[in-house]
């Protein structure tokens, strides 16, 4: 999935308190909240105009651009918020972002006597100044209106490029990684393979971090409706052909898994977790408490990918996410194997993993890149 933990602004989220210009926000995805405050912030997405004209915007990933952020109470005034627990310490509708404090010019005397009177649009932004100032600045940047938000797509999240981590520069600190660095291996692994026995594709989705639905999530109808046109196309289409191509698919489910972390190792059972360093992840099952909402691979499938990876000298380990009943987590696997296909999840350890900056290993990359690869070029149950 291509999706991340993020910041997505409201419908209607332009407004002034206290000097200063806001968005508001709603979380999208599993976060820690107190992680977003205080930390400098991008906005990226569209904005739709009535015309149908679209405004691209990406603001705080170059140098030049302004970036943006969260506030955070002063640690001299957090005595109370210090009491409350991580989940509570920062409220979820807190999270506005700011984005201006320089109020608009206002008219001078002389000004307003050449004027004779004083209209309704003037009087509102002399009450917001600061609010009047970014309109003027999204509709002579942008070609913005106030009221253009209201058919907006835009995210805010972390502003900075993916860096080198360690002395050794053996790791990669960005965001988004769970899940783009599955994404991004398993595209470049099937366009790296030239041509294979049997059809290949690869399937990079949406709204996974909240369940997913809607039209660009796995729950759509999207890729068995591709399929079906496909079969269409070669005059080989109807629903028993459509059922027994998708059953006969085998499918890694590409995401991200929990790397074990030394200073939460409470949190994992060391024999059964993922390691930076240590090669591709297979994950049998996922789920939680007692593996509920998982998909459990079958051992037929887990023994035939052990073959082809080990034939292609592949890396790789096995992992759960964390102790048994800790905690747990989902992917897209069990949707694809309500068809009847073989499907596991496989991917690159993290950690940090929904944090606004997460960590991999290049190893792990790479070797889950060379898995995929493998994947592609020999699973064939």
């Amino acid at each position: 999935h291509i999706d991340s933990p993020r910041l997505d602004v409201k419908q209607n989220p332009l407004y002034e308190d206290g000097g200063f210009a806001y968005l508001d926000t709603h979380y999208y995805g599993g976060v820690k909240k107190y992680q977003w405050v205080a930390i400098p912030l991008a906005l990226h997405g569209v904005v739709v105009k009535k015309d149908g004209s679209i405004v691209e915007l990406n603001i705080g990933d170059n140098e030049d651009d302004p970036v943006f952020f969260v506030s955070d109470l002063l640690i001299h005034l957090a005595a109370e918020q210090m009491k409350k627990t991580a989940a509570q310490v920062i409220e979820g509708e807190a999270l506005d972002l700011i984005v201006g404090s320089r109020p608009i010019r206002i008219d001078s005397g002389e000004e307003k006597e050449e004027k004779k009177e004083e209209t309704e649009e003037d009087k509102k932004k002399a009450k917001e100044a600061v609010k009047a100032g970014i309109l003027d600045i999204l509709k002579e940047t942008y070609g913005i209106e106030e009221e253009d938000f209201l058919s907006a797509e835009l995210e805010i999240v972390p502003a900075g490029k993916a860096r080198e981590a360690g002395f050794d520069r053996s790791m990669i600190l960005a965001y988004g990684q769970d899940d783009r660095v599955c994404a991004f291996t398993s595209m470049r692994a099937m366009l790296d393979v030239k041509e294979t026995e049997r059809t290949m594709c690869c399937i990079l989705v949406d709204k996974e971090e909240i369940g997913s639905v809607g039209a660009t999530g796995m729950h759509s109808r999207f890729f068995e409706n591709a399929v079906a046109e496909l079969m269409n196309l070669n005059g080989e289409y109807s629903e028993l052909n459509l059922r027994r191509c998708l059953a006969h698919s085998c499918m890694l489910s590409s995401d991200v898994s929990a790397g074990y972390d030394p200073s939460y190792a409470s949190c994992f059972e060391k024999k059964n977790a993922a390691f930076l360093g240590k090669g591709m992840v297979f994950n049998k099952f996922t789920g939680s408490r007692g593996k509920s909402g998982s998909n459990d691979a079958n051992a037929e499938y887990m023994a035939h990918l052990r073959k082809v990876m080990d034939e292609k000298g592949i890396l790789w380990q096995t992992a759960e996410l964390g102790k048994v009943d800790v905690g747990g987590g989902g992917t897209i696997a069990y949707i694809l194997a309500e068809y009847g296909m073989n499907v596991i999840d496989s991917g690159v350890a993290v950690l940090n993993m929904h944090a606004p900056w997460e960590a991999t290993s290049k190893a792990d990359v790479y070797e889950t890149y060379r898995g995929y690869k493998a994947f592609v070029e020999g699973a064939s149950m």
